[in-house]
């Protein structure tokens, strides 16, 4: 006769809602905004169903919705600004992702945390994370970019900056920028271990950044390489980041997990674009239980040792009430 029967912590739903080992929060989701200059815009973004693009105006209505279900941390990516070689407009005084950050800022305090991506993709003429010198990206101009986009975004009052290029040293570069002009409260949310995927389509349409020529895996990561990702990661953390990323999120919860056992670090899961079209399609085919399969990800998420979720599902999990512990 069996004596242990693990069955019996699973016969009901209390005993399995009592044991659970891995718990979700709303605490835990990080949502993406796309932003494009003007007024009273807000234009659905055809490969990202249910996500749009919005001017600072709408955006801020947006965000009070978001508040009223008890999302208050948002990550602002910016596009539709004027493109240049040297990507000179991502700093711009009047872009509009600084825009952005004042309006919220005055219709909501701290009342939101404001986390702001840091890269030239959307700003450069070639759509590359950098700036071009002799067929490739200049790992040091970059930098200077780098830190210059990083500092509008403090002094306009973000919260943290998140530099997503993949240059190396731009943590350090990025920290010692900020530090020297008195923001050593801003922190940096680096993409540690960003690989170069096939998963960031829909994104980068979204975003209008595909590269014009080439690709981008002479920065971005191989996805062979799970040794390279963590040495990027002890990189990062050496360098100052406060929260270590990896992205994308389901084709890599090794990854998660493994860096959730080597550092102390809040660990940030980028469940991006082309994970969330594929549920969606799969859910508009009838293919799937679309509440089921989002959660199930989720969960997987928390499980290999997320702290951050970033997900364009955030509103809708927390809109259907999805989450119901």
């Amino acid at each position: 006769m069996l004596s242990i029967r693990p069955r019996r912590l699973r016969k009901s739903a209390q005993i399995r809602e009592m044991v659970a080992e891995t718990r979700l929060s709303r605490d835990m989701f990080l949502y993406p905004f796309f932003l494009v200059p003007g007024k009273k815009i807000k234009n659905p973004i055809e490969s990202l169903k249910g996500q749009f693009h919005f001017s600072p105006d709408k955006l801020l209505e947006e965000m009070e919705e978001c508040l009223g279900l008890g999302l208050n941390k948002f990550l602002l990516f910016g596009s539709g600004e004027p493109k240049f070689e040297d990507a000179r407009s991502a700093y711009y005084p009047y872009s509009v992702v600084l825009e952005a950050i004042k309006a919220i800022r005055a219709k909501f305090g701290k009342e939101v945390l404001i986390m702001t991506d840091v890269c030239t993709c959307s700003y450069t003429t070639h759509g590359h994370c950098g700036i071009i010198q002799n067929g490739d990206v200049d790992n040091d101009l970059t930098l200077e970019v780098l830190e210059k986009m990083a500092l509008a975004h403090a002094r306009a009052g973000a919260d943290f900056v998140a530099p997503s290029d993949m240059m190396d040293g731009r943590v350090g570069a990025i920290r010692k920028a900020l530090d020297q002009e008195g923001f050593n409260q801003v922190g940096i949310m680096a993409y540690s271990i960003k690989f170069a995927s096939a998963y960031y389509g829909p994104f980068r349409e979204a975003a209008g950044s595909a590269p014009e020529f080439g690709d981008r895996k002479t920065y971005q990561m191989d996805y062979r390489n799970g040794k390279e990702a963590m040495k990027e990661a002890v990189l990062d953390e050496e360098e100052g980041a406060d929260i270590l990323m990896v992205k994308p999120a389901m084709a890599y919860l090794d990854i998660i997990k493994e860096l959730s056992l080597s550092t102390h670090l809040p660990i940030a899961a980028y469940n991006v674009s082309g994970e969330f079209a594929m549920v969606k399609a799969a859910a508009a085919a009838g293919l799937v239980d679309e509440e089921k399969m989002v959660m199930e990800n989720m969960y997987a998420l928390s499980r290999a040792g997320a702290n951050i979720i970033i997900s364009y599902h955030a509103k809708e999990i927390l809109e259907n009430k999805w989450l119901r512990t």
